[in-house]
């Protein structure tokens, strides 16, 4: 009877280690959707060109604002359909 010297041993050389409960599903939901940020994002783009523009023509800061926050305003309701 020879024994073996190296006997095999039932425990694996690598364990694996249990994967998370909520393997594959994000944690949290994101505030904003990529749509969303896109409309967004584009009327403030908008709103800071007329804005500029506008504080090129008259040299004034409010009528500046004034137009950048109408055109922000405006552009969104026409973002969100063309885009969406």
């Amino acid at each position: 009877m020879s024994r073996d010297p190296h006997p095999r041993s039932p425990i694996p050389a690598r364990p694996e280690l249990p994967a998370p409960a909520d393997a594959g599903t994000p944690s949290e939901t994101p505030l904003l959707s990529v749509h969303a940020a896109v409309v967004f994002l584009a009327a403030v783009i908008i709103s800071l060109v007329m804005g500029g523009l506008m504080f090129l023509h008259d040299k004034s800061v409010p009528a500046a604002v004034a137009a950048g926050l109408v055109a922000a305003g405006g552009s969104v309701p026409v973002l969100h359909k063309l885009i969406g």
